[in-house]
């Protein structure tokens, strides 16, 4: 891979970013443009930014490099990051676009009129949102390291100010544009290599007997493959964490806050399951492919096989290419994922924290987007200083703890609050502190070293089948304990949550 080339494909799309996002802020003027980007985002295009929001450092090179060591069960990862939509589509979607909240703590206080509700879920947005950048900012030192030979610290660096500089320019308007713009760079970076090397075989047959001898050790469904321990629980684990997690990160709900209304909601939903079903077709041929032509990747963690595979099937110019277009899919998809989640923290701390100080000295919109661009800076700051010290962490199982938090968190108090009316403020409160301590006191072992073996290590690299259903029926249990506690505007926050736009909540007539 020559540094010289990869370098300037990340240049270029870094240039592009930066371009894109300064046409944003000549459009972004007013507090709904930083937030929801005036709710007048369209389906499509909503689908395109959705998607390349989503498709993170572990969908770009962790999934390939989670099939390539540990086999075929790692497969569920792209099923997961895919059937989360789904789930999404099905439950949540629509009725929390007519929620008309800003953010998940907006959502819910008006669903459960408690302020402490809501600063719980303030903290839980930035706790999500801060363990799902570290992986960003590792794939980004990761990348840099690789073309280049520079320290970790230098790429994640540059996705940092790239992405503060961005999000405090035009904020969610600014990155509509930017994140349609890295879904397409990122399909066309990871899907070129692949059909080049398919059309080059000039001996298929010699070549597909090598990747049937090399896949026969991994291959196999449930195998004790890379280690694991458990598989079966392992894999279901990771399945609840991936489909029910999805509707419970920050970054992903903020973005149906765009669209105009609840259909237009489930009509981008639609179109992000194509979009991403075809997305995830390409990185475990990464991984079939690096077990022939890389296999010494197996025992160095297997991230970098798409980065380093194109090189390693065309030594010389047609590899250098290559390899630069998939360096820069790579950097769209840290810088993509990133901006997203930034935003989510950052419309948080601003709501949270920082406003209510601020506005003491000046008001209006003038002060709402000046504490906004303060909030994206602190809310990139801290994830890089956590980066500094946790840089060593798989992309795909970090990725997949933040699933896992979400999933005991966020997914309870949105499924059960958009669909059971007898849940209670103090449920809600149980709920999310219940899951919230048990899937963060698994990560938290994770970061300082998990168990060598046997059920303990399983329970906590795979914490989501047992602190799901631990904070679902947390929320049942204290809830029917405290009926009193069940908020006085449940019967119209239902309404309103599942009444199509068309009609009128306040009459319960057609709106004209």
């Amino acid at each position: 891979m020559s540094p010289a080339i990869s370098l300037t494909a990340i240049g270029l799309v870094v240039v592009a970013t930066i371009g894109i996002g300064l046409f944003g802020l000549r459009i972004s003027r007013t507090t709904s443009d930083f937030y929801v980007a005036s709710r007048a985002v369209s389906p499509r295009w909503n689908a395109s930014a959705i998607s390349g929001e989503y498709l993170s450092a572990a969908s770009f090179l962790g999934v390939a490099g989670l099939v390539l060591v540990n086999g075929a069960d790692m497969l569920w990862f792209s099923v997961g990051y895919t059937v989360g939509y789904l789930m999404l589509l099905v439950l949540v979607a629509a009725p929390l676009r007519r929620s008309g909240a800003y953010t998940l703590p907006d959502f819910a206080e008006t669903r459960f009129e408690s302020p402490v509700v809501r600063r719980i879920c303030a903290g839980l947005v930035v706790g999500i949102g801060t363990l799902y950048l570290l992986p960003q900012l590792h794939g980004a030192g990761l990348a840099v390291q690789t073309v280049t030979g520079a320290p970790p610290q230098v790429g994640a660096m540059i996705v940092a100010v790239i992405v503060v500089i961005n999000v405090a320019a035009g904020g969610m308007r600014s990155i509509t544009f930017v994140q349609a713009f890295q879904y397409w760079l990122k399909l066309t970076a990871l899907a070129t290599p692949i059909f080049v090397i398919l059309l080059a075989w000039h001996q298929p047959v010699g070549v597909l007997d090598s990747l049937h001898g090399a896949a026969a050790e991994w291959a196999e469904p449930l195998s004790r493959a890379g280690g694991r321990d458990h598989p079966l629980y392992a894999t279901y684990s990771l399945l609840l964490a991936l489909c029910f997690g999805t509707m419970g990160l920050p970054h992903v709900l903020v973005r149906f806050y765009t669209n105009p209304d609840g259909r237009a909601a489930r009509r981008t939903t639609v179109v992000v399951l194509a979009l991403l079903g075809l997305f995830y077709l390409f990185p475990p041929m990464y991984a079939v492919l690096g077990r022939t032509f890389a296999p010494d990747l197996v025992g160095a963690g297997g991230d970098t096989v798409v980065l380093e595979l194109p090189g390693r099937v065309f030594p010389g110019t047609t590899g250098d290419l290559l390899g630069a277009l998939v360096a820069a899919g790579a950097f769209a998809a840290f810088l993509s994922t990133s901006s997203g989640l930034t935003v989510a923290i950052a419309g948080v701390i601003d709501q949270d924290l920082l406003r209510s100080r601020l506005h003491r000295w000046t008001g209006g919109d003038y002060v709402a987007v000046n504490s906004f661009r303060i909030a994206a800076l602190i809310a990139m700051i801290v994830p890089y200083l956590a980066f500094t010290v946790t840089g060593a962490l798989s992309l795909a199982d970090t990725v997949g703890l933040a699933f896992a938090l979400a999933a005991s968190t966020f997914c309870p108090l949105l499924v059960l609050g958009i669909w059971w009316r007898r849940m209670s403020t103090t449920g809600a409160a149980a709920g999310l502190v219940v899951g919230g301590i048990a899937a963060s006191a698994a990560a938290l072992v994770n970061v300082a070293g998990a168990p060598e073996g046997g059920w303990p290590r399983a329970l906590v690299g795979q914490p989501a089948a047992w602190t799901m259903p631990l904070a679902f029926l947390t929320v049942i249990v204290v809830s029917k304990l405290t009926p009193h506690r069940i908020p006085a505007g449940t019967a119209r926050s239902m309404v309103r949550l599942h009444t199509p736009e068309a009609v009128d909540v306040d009459r319960g007539l057609p709106s004209r």
